[in-house]
């Protein structure tokens, strides 16, 4: 790790906020709210955003060549999670996290 960048640590650090806390946003939050917050898609949605940035830790961790490819991705789940969390609504903190991650994964896949 002591080969990354200042913008790659912080997109690391963006990701796992982001896995952290949209995982914890799902499992404590959209169960017990029901309704939208448990419709198919959204839930989906959390769980492809939970498991991207975790592929972007892992390949960024290890300072892979194709980390870029995985930020990628993980930039366009991000904001479809971050805009399905708006829609859902009482999810400002998972929108806040993933708008971030957002921006730094795409500042790392240019």
């Amino acid at each position: 790790m002591s080969t990354a960048t200042a913008s790659m640590k912080q997109c690391l650090a963006n990701c796992q906020e982001c896995q952290v806390t949209c995982a914890d946003m799902l499992t404590s939050h959209c169960l017990s709210e029901g309704g939208d917050h448990v419709e198919q898609t959204h839930v989906k949605l959390m769980l492809d955003c939970i498991a991207a940035c975790s592929a972007c830790v892992d390949f960024m961790s290890r300072n892979s060549d194709h980390h870029a490819l995985y930020c990628r991705a993980c930039a366009e789940i991000c904001k479809a999670c971050a805009d399905s969390c708006e829609q859902v609504g009482g999810m400002e903190k998972c929108v806040k996290c993933c708008r971030k991650c957002q921006e730094s994964c795409s500042s790392m896949a240019a």
